[in-house]
């Protein structure tokens, strides 16, 4: 595959990552040359549909969609297709790590951090949800994290054009999206909206925190079944020194019910606001100001705030779980 030449212009030449929806290139544009990235995909394996014509056209009506958002915190797009078999996507070269490499690398997290990564989140969701864009599959795969402490967020919209069937089931048995992170309604496959991505954001936030998923099996529906049945562990249990605000916003966010969860990505931002660190806490050394520390846009002024004037919510669905199998 190295050298490999998409759509006669993305040249391939190194895989940075790989999994059931397909693979991820460093890649060469020749026509601008500059460094991107292309994502591949198979619709064939993760579809289950025999329209793979109508699954291209799906695919790149949803990229056109997701390439009009405008936020420094989304990766850019710029340019989607088919190449033979493939579904491409490319979009700018991101440096940096993404959330789950910086956690194993700086782990335990420091609160301060976790509060920061969340709140850029919610400064990109506020604006996504505004669209309405429902992002399906937030996890820390899905964000970067560059030199300066920016976060980018990745993958916005692919989860829902590749989402053809009630199921939520690919061709193999999996379902689509992580379930790992994925709200009780979306597991079930009932309707989704911002509340969905709310709760993946509630996952991803006990993680940064404990260092591990609230819900975790050995098989997909295993997980799916403690999503939907299971309270999750107060992240305090697991460590005494995280502020109980922050502890109460983690379990609201987590709710089984999306009635349960904050109205929308902005109420979560000015939540995490008291407890976000402050330019003179930065100078104080609370924040480190070093390469890579989520901490560091809140101490300086190109911090991707949320947009102040966001849309209606959605009105969200009272989810009413089937009965537990005895």
């Amino acid at each position: 595959m190295n050298g490999r030449v998409v759509a006669e212009r993305y040249e391939l030449s190194a895989l940075l990552g790989q999994g059931g929806m397909g693979q991820v290139w460093i890649a060469y544009d020749r026509r601008l040359d500059r460094r991107v990235g292309v994502k591949l995909l198979r619709p064939d394996r993760v579809s289950g549909t025999p329209d793979a014509e109508e699954m291209r056209r799906r695919f790149v009506r949803e990229c056109r969609v997701t390439a009009q958002v405008d936020h420094p915190g989304l990766v850019t797009v710029h340019d989607a297709g088919s190449d033979g078999d493939d579904l491409f996507l490319v979009m700018q070269y991101v440096e940096g790590a993404d959330l789950a490499d910086h956690l194993a690398e700086h782990e335990p997290y420091p609160w301060p951090w976790a509060v920061s990564v969340a709140a850029q989140l919610c400064a990109v969701l506020a604006s996504v949800h505004a669209v309405p864009i429902i992002h399906r599959d937030l996890k820390p795969r899905n964000v970067m994290v560059k030199p300066d402490g920016t976060l980018t967020v990745l993958d916005l919209g692919i989860a829902a054009a590749l989402d053809t069937d009630t199921t939520r089931l690919t061709s193999t048995g999996s379902p689509i999206g992580s379930p790992a992170y994925m709200a009780p309604e979306q597991a079930m496959g009932g309707s989704v909206g911002p509340y969905t991505d709310l709760y993946a954001l509630g996952v991803l936030l006990h993680e940064l925190l404990s260092g591990e998923v609230p819900f975790a099996g050995s098989t997909a529906l295993g997980v799916l079944h403690r999503h939907l049945y299971e309270p999750p562990v107060p992240v305090r249990r697991l460590r005494p020194d995280v502020p109980e605000q922050l502890e109460a916003l983690v379990l609201r966010l987590l709710g089984k019910d999306p009635q349960e969860r904050p109205t929308d990505a902005q109420e979560v931002y000015q939540a995490l606001v008291p407890l976000l660190p402050t330019a003179a806490q930065g100078r104080a050394g609370t924040g480190t100001g070093a390469p890579m520390d989520p901490t560091r846009p809140f101490l300086h002024p190109h911090a991707p705030w949320p947009a102040r004037a966001a849309a209606p919510p959605a009105p969200r669905p009272v989810v009413a779980p089937p009965a537990e199998p005895r």
